[in-house]
């Protein structure tokens, strides 16, 4: 599924995850992938900001807005079917179309805290907390 979103990411060098082994501790350079220091967690941010501004500004023809207007039920809907795909992606279709319904999951899922008023942010700290 492609979602339109219009977002752009950066290319360029930046510093990717630790390594495990016997070079743990250095970073591997990233070259154009977009992600960045954080191996990621600003994409979720920025993904969570465009879908704001697709509640604020409800742009003709936005799937987000599309959803937000069906509300939380059918919302809901969604990400229970992008949940059974990643465990179907994950058991039977290999790791390209896991991390493709991984991304609708993971939106669908955001798109589901904007319409309940849940903060992102709320969720991050819980994660953060649990990683303690």
């Amino acid at each position: 599924m492609r979602l339109g979103l219009g977002v752009g990411f950066q290319a360029g060098l930046a510093q990717g995850p630790r390594r495990a082994g016997p070079d743990a501790g250095q970073t591997r350079p990233r070259a154009a992938d977009g992600l960045g220091p954080d191996g990621g967690g600003h994409v979720l941010e920025r993904l969570r900001a465009v879908i704001a501004a697709r509640a604020r500004e409800r742009p003709p023809g936005s799937y987000t807005v599309d959803l937000l207007d069906h509300g939380t039920v059918k919302i809901s809907q969604k990400v229970g079917e992008e949940a059974v795909e990643v465990v179907v992606a994950a058991n039977a279709e290999g790791r390209d179309r896991l991390a493709s319904e991984s991304a609708d999951l993971l939106y669908h899922l955001l798109v589901l805290l904007q319409s309940t008023g849940v903060p992102a942010d709320d969720v991050w700290r819980e994660l953060a907390r649990r990683a303690r």
